[in-house]
């Protein structure tokens, strides 16, 4: 019998074997590399140990993320993380101008670089691509899971995206919270923040910290040699947020999905995609305020007709109630089950401030000072027990108390050119809003209210679930598409914090979702903080901050409430710049107003929506200042903020057109203003301006100021 095994024959078939398992080897360890438009970014992917993903990110030579590993655990069988060989990768440029409904700027450039990388998994037969985008101003990576047979549904235990870190970043930060962004920001080193956790301010004893070094996004750094770093994400549909774990020994992030109540991550049913990981970088603080990556990390917008969407500058009988002057219930009687409780013979408590007269007094100076809607906030029965038992079916959204004539009031508004903003409290019951959504859409449309400020205090029912779980994430996009049947904008308050979803359906016009001013009457919020909100909450979207308090002693409405506003009234003009929304509150008293007409006057004129958005001076944590020119004008506005130590500012307005010839009217700190010992002393002049002027401008401890450029 011959041997066909010869030695010649046996060593050429190793040969072979070697020379193919080398080519396999290689080709699973590929590494790809792309870098933004401008080159300044660098991304790198590579597949790692154990087929492991990874990929890092740099700037201009200097490490941003360095290696990071990539995948998700899940719920039941091998977790999408390793074994993975790389089958395809595809490389492709975009670059296109789009034109949001309303926004900072006119026209935004989508310029990006984009890297897919098809990986299969040999063990279990199951692919997943990885897309990158890599822009001028930072990075987008996301998962997408295409249809297959062997991924079909799957259980999310959790998302393992990693940013490892290149040094111990200055940091600020918010704890890791499932149900609010309703704490000052802490500013910190990383690795002190497991040090900090327990002394963070919380808002309310009923929150839940995942994690003694959990942070939440939008998370902003500053490394020591000067990069500034944000993370957050982007498109966040049909997902649970995401917030991040901090190994402080390695300093590594890595995800935390909010879970749902049997403490499952999410549910995926193929094809399917997680929103975008998003980190954007600068040598220049400024750049990260200008970003609009995550904007364009969103869809285009859903709606073929968008005219009935519209920005909007407010009043509204809301600050009354929250400094304790008036009440949101018509009666004290509690324990009210709605629909038994006959509130024609109820008791009126006196204080109920959503009455018709004092309705049609907001109505009034709205229309005196030119603005465009008022805002009603305690018009519906329940409010007298929605903490109470019954809070599951406290509300229906359509019952007015017997003070509040929603007929009389629509005829009123409507003959003066004004618009009505309804309010939703849910309670955080969520089924109840879903079952009477429709009824009180439709309810809203009849009588006059093209916008609705809804509002999820407190916890969520069904119980266990959490504010920033996916099941909730999908009841906020549902609420929103509702109300767009209805022509109704919708401006969210204790919902999850933004991933600019509005500019896919741009009537969700704004979010509160984070510390607002209402806090200004629980004790205050830090000097700091609105030189730091722009770095951090606002980079996903617009809030609805509500500025302009005039009165900053709160004892001038309740004198039991001893809190004070943490900031000069120059400075709460400067906010209507610096703080970024479509929809403007004037948030003080129409009477206290009327004492301060002169310095009002800014409020009356600035815009709600702008052609164009420049950031003069940034720092994070210390001061901003921005000019903004009015959409469709030629008229600028500028803002300044600063913290407690306050500064002089100086800017170059050559911003302003060549040539021309500008009449500007600034409002000022005095010398002698101070946040907390002289916060109304305040200076108004006017001066001739152009391209070519300087100015030298005093920002007190606290302070700021504002500015109006008009052409002439």
């Amino acid at each position: 019998m011959t041997n066909i095994f010869r030695p010649h024959s046996l060593r050429a078939l190793l040969l072979r074997c070697l020379l193919l398992a080398f080519c396999l080897s290689a080709h699973a360890a590929k590494a790809e590399e792309i870098q933004s438009p401008n080159r300044n970014l660098t991304l790198h992917f590579a597949l790692g140990a154990a087929g492991a993903p990874t990929y890092s990110l740099s700037y201009k030579g200097r490490p941003v993320i360095k290696t990071s590993r990539l995948g998700l655990d899940l719920k039941e069988g091998p977790g999408l993380t390793d074994g993975f060989a790389v089958a395809s990768t595809s490389t492709s440029a975009v670059d296109e101008r789009w034109n949001p409904v309303w926004g900072e700027v006119k026209t935004i450039r989508n310029h990006y670089t984009q890297l897919t990388v098809t990986l299969t998994q040999a063990a279990t037969r199951r692919t997943m691509l990885l897309h990158f985008r890599l822009f001028d101003d930072g990075l987008g990576l996301r998962y997408d899971f295409p249809k297959q047979p062997n991924l079909d549904y799957v259980v999310i235990k959790e998302e393992r995206t990693q940013f490892a870190l290149a040094g111990d970043h200055k940091a600020f930060w918010l704890p890791g919270d499932y149900d609010t962004q309703e704490y000052h920001t802490t500013t910190s080193k990383l690795s002190e923040v497991r040090g900090l956790m327990n002394k963070a301010v919380t808002p309310n004893a009923s929150q839940t910290t995942f994690s003694p070094t959990g942070v939440q996004t939008p998370l902003m750094l500053r490394s020591q040699d000067g990069l500034y770093i944000n993370l957050h994400e982007a498109a966040l549909v049909d997902y649970a947020a995401m917030s991040l774990d901090l190994d402080d020994r390695n300093m590594v992030l890595e995800s935390h999905l909010t879970p749902d109540a049997r403490g499952d991550k999410g549910y995926l049913q193929t094809p399917a995609v997680t929103p975008w990981r998003t980190v954007i970088v600068s040598d220049r603080a400024g750049d990260i305020l200008e970003s609009k990556l995550v904007l364009n990390l969103n869809e285009p917008t859903r709606y073929k007709d968008v005219s009935w969407i519209k920005p909007i500058k407010y009043v509204g009988v809301w600050w009354e109630m929250i400094t304790g002057r008036s009440s949101w219930s018509y009666t004290d009687e509690g324990n009210i089950k709605l629909g038994s409780f006959d509130y024609a013979r109820a008791k009126p408590n006196g204080t109920h401030a959503a009455n018709t007269a004092n309705v049609k007094r907001y109505i009034d100076f709205a229309a005196k000072h030119k603005l465009d809607a008022v805002l009603v906030e305690g018009w519906n029965v329940g409010w007298e027990d929605w903490f109470g038992k019954h809070k599951d079916e406290v509300f229906d959204f359509v019952t007015p108390y017997p003070d509040f004539d929603v007929q009389e009031l629509h005829r009123y508004a409507a003959s003066k050119g004004i618009k009505m903003m309804m309010h939703h409290e849910t309670s955080g019951s969520i089924r109840n809003y879903e079952r009477h959504m429709d009824a009180a859409y439709r309810f809203m449309a009849e009588n006059g209210y093209s916008a609705v400020k809804s509002g999820y205090v407190g916890n969520i029912l069904p119980r266990g679930e959490y504010h920033y779980g996916q099941w909730m994430n999908n009841h906020y996009l549902y609420a929103v598409t509702e109300a767009a049947k209805y022509k109704i904008m919708v401006n969210a308050h204790e919902a999850v914090r933004p991933t600019g979803l509005s500019r896919t359906y741009p009537n969700l016009i704004g979010n509160e979702s984070a510390r607002g001013t209402e806090y200004e009457s629980f004790g205050g919020n830090n000097a700091d903080h609105t030189t730091i909100l722009p770095f951090t909450r606002l980079i996903g979207g617009p809030m609805d901050y509500t500025p302009g308090i005039f009165e900053t002693r709160i004892s001038a409405y309740n004198p039991k409430n001893k809190s004070f506003v943490h900031s000069t009234l120059a400075r709460q003009l400067a906010l209507y710049v610096t703080m970024y929304s479509p929809l403007q509150m004037a948030a003080d008293l129409p009477e206290t107003y009327e004492k301060y007409l002169d310095a009002f006057q800014f409020i009356e004129d600035v815009a709600v929506d702008w052609d164009d958005t420049r950031v003069l001076e940034a720092e994070p944590g210390d001061y901003i200042t921005i000019a903004r020119k009015a959409k469709g004008k030629s008229s600028w506005f500028v803002g300044s903020t600063c913290d407690e130590q306050g500064r002089t500012s100086s800017i170059d307005l050559g911003f302003l057109d060549p040539g021309k010839s500008y009449a500007a009217t600034i409002y000022a700190d005095r010398k002698d203003a101070h946040y907390e010992k002289n916060p109304q002393a305040y200076a108004i002049r006017k001066m001739k301006v152009s391209s070519a002027t300087k100015l030298s401008l005093y920002c007190a401890p606290g302070g700021g100021y504002a500015i109006s450029i008009v052409a002439q």
